[in-house]
């Protein structure tokens, strides 16, 4: 299992202890909530639905793409890599609320519920938002970090979609999936 799929792991355990009113495990450290982005930004590129937006803008290059792991103990990239600056407003892809945010492994991490039942992920990314502000579609959730991540040299932000337990492709919500074509024979 990689970090990054570690980490998600224990975001997504942590995300459900927040929500049934237990809050984070004791070995996670909060983050510090600061004052709220002014207002909303431009909402980005829409799906179909025009529910869902890219979380960064302007529309960032896909650094790494999801990479579906054939059982869910072996290695993949479960989410994207967005390309970055450091300090970068990061937003919210669509209608939600901050159920978590805090350190995991020395990376800021925060996690938005959304009314269809789907979590984002995002790290490093740090809060600018207290956890159970209700978030619209390209309101800020916080910014990038400057703590290297798997991307170094790089500055990239790690977008995760969970369903439950399981890893979804941020490019489908965005009207950008992997077409892959099949032989005929």
């Amino acid at each position: 299992m990689s970090i990054g799929s570690g980490l998600l792991a224990v975001v997504l355990t942590a995300a459900a202890a927040t929500s049934a009113g237990a809050g984070p495990p004791s070995d996670l450290a909060a983050v510090a909530p600061t004052a709220p982005a002014a207002g909303p930004s431009t909402p980005g590129d829409r799906t179909a639905t025009g529910r869902w937006a890219w979380p960064l803008q302007p529309r960032p290059e896909v650094a790494r793409r999801f990479d579906r792991p054939d059982q869910p103990w072996l290695p993949g990239h479960r989410g994207l890599d967005l390309a970055a600056t450091k300090g970068q407003r990061v937003l919210a892809p669509t209608d939600g609320q901050v159920t978590w945010a805090g350190v995991i492994a020395g990376r800021s991490v925060v996690v938005v519920s959304h009314d269809d039942g789907l979590r984002s992920t995002f790290e490093p990314v740090a809060a600018s938002v207290p956890v159970g502000t209700v978030l619209r579609r390209g309101e800020a959730v916080g910014a990038v970090t400057s703590t290297p991540g798997h991307c170094a040299p790089r500055t990239c932000v790690h977008w995760g979609v969970l369903r439950g337990e399981t890893y979804l492709d941020p490019l489908s919500f965005v009207g950008r999936a992997r077409v892959v074509l099949l032989p005929l024979t």
